[in-house]
């Protein structure tokens, strides 16, 4: 039993729309401090730690007891985004990060029009 640095990796969930990358991550138990996500072009890397705190009393004397789990999860992204125009929001536990694709992708469609 590895009490020390359990790690643990958050479930995702990708959603694409034509003009965005939606991503959802559960990271419960955790703080928007406690995360660190950054985002390149093609891929999101998300890095949390998860602290929990025990406290027992014997004989008068408190004892507390830190576990920490850490996770690293790189998540490829299925287009190209604009990687300065993230939105990011954290409640009840789930990240959700909004990623607008770069102009690239969303042009990838030429309509052509026969004369």
């Amino acid at each position: 039993n590895n009490e020390m640095g359990t790690t643990f990796a958050p479930a995702a969930e990708i959603q694409e729309t034509p003009e965005a990358v939606i991503l959802k991550l559960e990271v419960p138990g955790l703080e928007a401090k406690d995360l660190d996500v950054e985002v390149t072009a093609e891929a999101v890397s998300i890095k949390g730690e998860r602290r929990e705190e025990t406290k027992t009393e014997e004989k008068g004397v408190t004892r507390s007891e830190f576990r920490y789990g850490s996770f690293q999860r790189v998540i490829p992204l299925p287009a190209r985004v604009q990687n300065d125009k993230v939105e990011a929001e954290y409640k009840n536990g789930i990240l959700h990060l909004n990623l607008p694709k770069a102009e690239e992708e969303k042009n990838k469609v030429v309509k052509v029009n026969i004369g």
